[in-house]
């Protein structure tokens, strides 16, 4: 984390003492305060979910299928145009 960041929001966070001594010790350890000790972890941690729900694995069979699939051209159907109007109306607000 940079110096030259500008903070422009809190968190505050509550624990018991028995985490609050652990994670004293950690960021000592890796000399650090513990506000930037929890907040770097916390971050790795949170880039690592979003990471999950929102990336796709495919091995390479259904690959070629998903690539197969959007390749061929097809009328969309009655419940596909619903939900693109629905799509447009939520963007607009």
């Amino acid at each position: 984390m940079s110096a030259s960041t500008i903070k422009e929001s809190r968190l505050n966070i509550r624990c018991d003492n028995r985490a609050r001594q652990l994670l004293d010790k950690a960021a000592a350890y890796t000399h650090i305060s513990v506000s930037e000790f929890v907040l770097s972890h916390a971050l790795a941690s949170a880039e690592q979910v979003i990471q999950a729900h929102e990336s796709i694995t495919l091995n390479p069979i259904n690959f070629k299928a998903f690539l197969a699939a959007i390749d061929t051209l097809v009328e969309p159907n009655a419940a596909l145009k619903r939900a693109v109007k629905r799509h447009a109306k939520q963007i607009r607000r």
